[in-house]
């Protein structure tokens, strides 16, 4: 049996996954997440009719291991592949953490005429980096030396900051082997994807880009998010889109897909339904 594969930008393969059957939803994971973590949402939503679908990013998972095209360019252009090669119209873009940058960037780089809804969950945008003009961001001997300390052990570090992403100091419950499979699923992308990724979803300025957004958008943030703070993310994202509506989860870490999965499909479902003519 032939796998579901896509010729993505300069040719490189993606592995995708196609499930059920009705309007298109298509999940795009954050840095170093494969489209494996969408499975308490493609499952239940697959059964409930609509047609889900997900994908690695390049250097992610089952996709080729490129060592170039970490920048949203190229990854909006490896999306626009995607949505290309199986046809889709009135699409439903569901984005977590950077992979809302893809979305965003896809959107003023392609064009709507295929989306109908953008829904972003826990973003890393619109810019996370520090400069004179966004004073609040995080400073870049901060970052650098973040990066550095993972760099140098990725298995341990992840290890150490599996319960941060969910947040369970918060009461998110979460069993110890589903947080390990997280964390392989996170290993498994290459050291070279690791690090670029998330220096993309750092320094890339989506302001402009965000506020010129075309299309209903939904944003979902839990306001203990260690991975992208809230009110640098999703507080801001909510001043800068135009047609959005915008939903905090209290108490909630980065991890939302699993430990808010029941609650986030509901959002999901009625979003879809509300923008749906």
């Amino acid at each position: 049996m032939l796998m579901p594969y896509v010729e993505g930008s300069g040719g490189t393969s993606l592995f995708y996954t196609d499930w059920g059957q009705g309007k298109p939803v298509v999940f795009v994971a954050g840095a170093w997440l494969s489209s494996s973590s969408w499975e308490f949402q493609m499952l239940p939503l697959s059964e409930q009719g609509l047609r889900c679908i997900a994908f690695d990013k390049r250097g992610h998972g089952r996709s080729d291991w490129a060592g170039h095209g970490f920048d949203y360019d190229t990854l909006a252009d490896d999306l626009a592949a995607l949505l290309d090669h199986l046809g889709l119209r009135e699409v439903t873009l569901v984005a977590h953490s950077m992979g809302s940058g893809e979305v965003i960037r896809y959107l003023s780089r392609h064009g709507r005429d295929r989306v109908s809804r953008v829904v972003l969950i826990g973003a890393t945008a619109p810019l996370l980096m520090r400069t004179e003009d966004n004073p609040e961001g995080i400073d870049r001997a901060a970052f650098q030396a973040l990066l550095a300390e993972r760099s140098q052990d990725r298995p341990r570090w992840m290890a150490q900051n599996a319960q941060a992403f969910f947040a369970t100091h918060l009461g998110n419950h979460i069993s110890a082997e589903l947080m390990e499979w997280t964390v392989r699923q996170c290993l498994d992308c290459s050291a070279k994807a690791a690090v670029e990724v998330v220096g993309t979803g750092y320094s890339t300025d989506l302001r402009k880009e965000a506020a010129a957004l075309q299309v209903p958008v939904l944003i979902i943030h839990g306001d203990a998010d260690a991975s992208a703070p809230i009110t640098l993310c999703g507080r801001r994202l909510a001043q800068l889109v135009p047609d959005n509506r915008y939903k905090e989860y209290p108490r909630a870490g980065h991890g939302v897909f699993i430990t808010h999965a029941e609650r986030l499909n509901q959002d999901l479902l009625d979003f879809i339904a509300e923008t749906s003519s």
